[in-house]
């Protein structure tokens, strides 16, 4: 089947570069990091803390990784656009973990469908969306080389990730537009129950250069006997202060998780400074807030006391990004992280392996090939 799979990847490579106008384009991207954890700590999970989930996708410390590695397919006929998005790598299994068994069989998988889907512009202001697509939610994205940061927030991390289902963009206007969607739930191609989980977008245009989606995410996760609903109201900004400045916000002002037992909630900014120094040399600061404290969504304690206790935590990233050649960039970052939760229980480990420690600096990079 790799072979199979190679040979076709080759022909697309070949009708796409000996046609221009062909309705058939191929893009993609590799990344490889390395970061190392000022608290000593090393090798897979070394980035992580009590949950498991302190680091999204950057989870190796102090070792050479392959974070993922990018194949797209496009194909334009008339009104109909058809995609298919492969990945590969240690991220690509991250980022399709509610899809656990691999076309190659097994559990977990190097090759994950990313996103499979059909667009048809029935209008010049109304489309429809089905199949498997990135979800609605968040300011930042899977892909390395569409971020400024190369580590992803906390609010990225305890987002939805993809999902499986419809979707109908309406843009009556440049300035205005708004999607609504159902689909399979969170993070998944199947659906554990009957019910479909609801997406909602709207798109405002204020003045040039500012863009505002206020989104929304909810779904029942849970069965007939025992619901479990999330939700997420979320809203994403960008201000293009000068050609050579960016200002970016992501703001979840509420999320919960509604069960029989009760409702738990989370919230989180995080602020985006990007400034341009030159056409190849750009420097960017994200400043990050996430409130679990009441254990609502993924930032729980699962490893340290085992408690379910819930954490807030304080980061700071400042990334640089250089453009080597047109198709190759380098990411160096250092980040800072803090925690805290109710009881004083330590987060994060030293070289040791304890919990002894709430806070934790990496320094490192990455080196992105994209075309």
């Amino acid at each position: 089947m790799k072979k199979v799979y190679l040979a076709i990847v080759s022909v697309l490579i070949f009708f796409t570069a000996s046609a221009q106008d062909s309705p058939l384009s191929l893009s993609g991207y590799v990344d490889t990091y390395y970061f190392a954890n000022l608290n000593g700590t090393s090798g897979p999970g070394g980035n992580l803390g009590a949950s498991g989930f302190e680091r999204i996708f950057d989870q190796n410390s102090n070792s050479f990784q392959v974070g993922l590695a990018q194949m797209m397919t496009t194909y334009e006929a008339g009104s109909v656009t058809g995609v298919i998005d492969l990945v590969f790598g240690n991220h690509a299994d991250l980022g399709n973990y509610g899809n656990v068994v691999s076309p190659l069989g097994g559990n977990g998988s190097a090759l994950a469908v990313k996103q499979a889907y059909m667009s048809w512009a029935a209008s010049d202001i109304v489309s429809f969306t089905a199949g498997q697509f990135g979800t609605n939610v968040g300011y930042e994205v899977i892909d390395a080389p569409a971020n400024f940061n190369y580590s992803l927030s906390n609010l990225f991390g305890n987002g939805p990730f993809y999902h499986t289902g419809i979707k109908i963009d309406v843009a009556p206007s440049e300035k205005f537009g708004f999607m609504l969607g159902l689909n399979n739930g969170l993070d998944s191609k199947d659906d554990n129950n009957k019910s479909k989980g609801f997406m909602g977008q709207i798109y405002l245009a204020p003045t040039e250069g500012w863009d505002v989606y206020l989104n929304y995410f909810g779904s029942n996760e849970g069965t007939k006997d025992v619901p479990s609903n999330y939700s997420w109201f979320d809203i994403t900004t960008s201000y293009q202060v000068t050609d050579n400045f960016l200002i970016g916000l992501n703001a979840v002002p509420y999320g919960a998780l509604k069960t029989d037992a009760g409702t738990q909630s989370w919230s989180g900014a995080a602020l985006y400074l990007n400034g341009s120094l030159s056409e190849k040399f750009g420097l960017g600061v994200r400043a990050e807030y996430f409130d679990n404290s009441q254990g609502g969504i993924y930032l729980v304690d699962a490893n340290n006391t085992g408690s379910g206790e819930g954490a807030s935590v304080t980061s700071l990233t400042l990334t640089a990004n250089v453009d080597i050649t047109d198709h190759l960039m380098f990411k160096p970052e250092l980040r800072y992280d803090t925690y805290s939760t109710e009881s004083g229980a330590a987060w994060l480990m030293d070289d040791a392996g304890a919990y002894t420690k709430n806070a934790q600096t990496t320094l490192g990079g990455a080196l992105i090939f994209h075309f």
